[in-house]
């Protein structure tokens, strides 16, 4: 008979409801997704505390944490380390550690004691093929209505590209603010897919202004989204 011990929980998917959990962090306690209805939340899990790589990671974060606010979007970070190390280190980075630039970084996002792995186990970020005790660098992109809309994972060795968090952030908010698609390395400013429809003919039919819209093919058409206009919809004043 199979030892529960083994058995694995399912990995949340895209369009799931984030699973809920309540936690001890480095910022109280959370109810998480519930406290941060009407947010973003990027929910993203690293190795260890006291590691380089995650080091780096941190201090990217924490330097562009302002930036991720103003597109609506809070940080929530865990690993399964316990929450005094979890301080020790976040003191660490902010009293000693100096990386491309950043120094006296002060780490204010919430980052999640997890000992029990708990959490981990429920977002799929232990993956026994690259280890047993520690998390992966996961991260979950969840919308204002706590759902699941993109997931990324990373080997332990990989740091995390933050340019790229960022874009597809406000990318999947471009998507649904203005009901289009974003092509590959899309930037705001650049050119928006108009959601397939058949057929170019359908999908002049329901744009306002035709003459904007190029059709490379039947099946791929795009028009102009200017930067200002995608800005003003999605990031605070």
């Amino acid at each position: 008979m199979e030892s529960t011990d083994t058995q694995i929980t399912p990995m949340p998917r895209i369009g799931d409801k984030a699973p809920e959990f309540k936690a001890v962090t480095t910022q109280g306690e959370i109810n998480f997704p519930a406290d941060y209805k009407g947010s973003w939340v990027i929910l993203f899990s690293h190795p260890a505390d006291f590691t380089p790589v995650c080091t780096s990671e941190f201090m990217t974060f924490a330097s562009q944490e302002e930036k991720f606010a103003k597109a609506n979007c809070k940080l929530v970070g865990l690993s399964v380390d316990g929450l005094y190390s979890h301080i020790a280190w976040l003191r660490t980075i902010k009293e000693k550690i100096e990386y491309k630039g950043m120094k006296d970084v002060e780490v204010k996002f919430p980052l999640i004691e997890d000992i029990t792995m708990d959490v981990a186990k429920k977002y799929g970020m232990i993956q026994p093929g690259e280890s047993n005790t520690k998390a992966v660098r996961a991260v979950f992109f969840i919308d204002p209505k706590g759902i699941i809309r993109a997931i990324i994972y990373y080997p332990l060795s990989l740091g995390r590209n933050f340019d790229e968090l960022y874009r597809a952030l406000v990318a999947m908010q471009t998507a649904d603010e203005f009901s289009v698609a974003t092509p590959a390395d899309w930037q705001p400013g650049d050119d928006v897919i108009v959601p397939t429809a058949g057929s170019c003919g359908v999908a002049k039919d329901r744009m306002e202004n035709k003459s904007d819209m190029t059709c490379h093919d039947w099946f791929f058409c795009t028009k102009p989204l200017p930067k200002e206009k995608v800005l003003d919809k999605i990031l605070k004043k």
